[in-house]
């Protein structure tokens, strides 16, 4: 279990505070996934440093509590994707320990049940990015013995798997994706050892990515000087109309915060993530209340869960 510490000296002169809530309920673990729906979350899978794991759990935020769900019936793995749609979680790929996966299963929360569907339409991967849009699920990129780019669709009425047009820029893994309406942003991540600095936006209803700002101070202009936020395995989520960056590697475990407005194109630096500095960790966003919980930190295996309120004050004494 992680105890809580203050992220930065300098976190009082930014807005935006943590509070912890209640622990994740399986194994701490990292590389799990999670998905939200129907105003729950669900988290399963990953590796608990010795052990590859298929349980599976949801949480209210409402009441905040976890509660143990049927477990997924594919291998044991690491590393894949999860997504929402048509009342349905949908889990698939990753890696098992030997292999690299390309299965995909579909669950059912009123039912508690699983049932697996066509297979994902490109290779086999792990650390590929999920978003939803639409009742849609959307799968890009990963790491297959080669980076990838690839971009695939998957349509729930049809059980089927469509290879749309890639984002621009890099191939890359280990990336991050975050929804705000009808629009998808990926960032962040890595490509043959480089950490990958642009930003991509997806465009569901035009079927068309449109490179944004850079996430590095590259430019003339003042807007990016103290950005620093490339970084790989780590997580984002959205709260009110925003997109929220934090944890992961840069080399070194970071715990810094940066807040997307679509609006202006512009990131803000917010409080410092104030729990154990972590890389593979899940975040998830219930009714517009952020989340992000389990993760590495060297050989430890994170269970702790923070819920971030992003126009609050900072007090580390909560």
């Amino acid at each position: 279990m992680a105890g809580c510490t203050k992220s930065s000296s300098t976190d009082d002169d930014k807005i935006g505070n943590w509070v912890r809530r209640s622990d994740f309920e399986g194994v701490g673990r990292s590389e799990a996934v999670t998905a939200v729906l129907g105003g729950k979350a669900y988290v399963g899978l990953g590796y608990d440093g010795t052990n590859r794991l298929s349980d599976f759990w949801e949480y209210d935020g409402t009441a905040d509590f976890w509660k143990k769900k049927a477990p997924f019936p594919g291998s044991p793995r690491n590393s894949a994707v999860a997504f929402a749609a048509n009342n349905h979680i949908y889990v698939g790929l990753g890696y098992d320990g030997v292999n690299n996966l390309n299965d995909f299963w579909s669950y059912d929360p009123a039912e508690d049940s699983w049932s697996r569907i066509a297979d994902f339409g490109g290779s086999a991967r792990y650390d590929a990015t999920a978003f939803s849009i639409n009742n849609e699920g959307y799968v890009v990129g990963g790491y297959d013995g080669n980076y990838l780019k690839d971009f695939w669709k998957y349509d729930p009425g049809t059980n089927t798997w469509e290879q749309l047009v890639s984002p621009g820029g890099s191939k890359r893994t280990a990336s991050v994706a975050f929804v705000i309406g009808s629009k998808a942003y990926l960032t962040t991540g890595t490509n043959n050892g480089a950490y990958i600095n642009d930003l991509w936006e997806y465009d569901a209803e035009l079927d068309k990515w449109t490179e944004k700002r850079k996430i590095a101070n590259i430019s003339d202009d003042s807007y990016d000087d103290d950005y620093v936020i490339t970084r790989a395995n780590a997580v984002a989520f959205t709260i009110g109309g925003k997109g929220y960056v934090t944890t992961g590697t840069t080399g070194g475990l970071t715990s810094s915060v940066w807040e997307y407005d679509p609006a202006t194109d512009e990131w803000t630096e917010k409080t410092g993530f104030e729990g154990t500095a972590r890389e593979g960790a899940i975040a998830f966003s219930i009714n517009d209340r952020g989340y992000v919980s389990t993760g590495r930190s060297s050989s430890l295996r994170l269970d702790d869960l923070w819920e971030f309120f992003p126009a609050a004050e900072y007090d580390e004494n909560d």
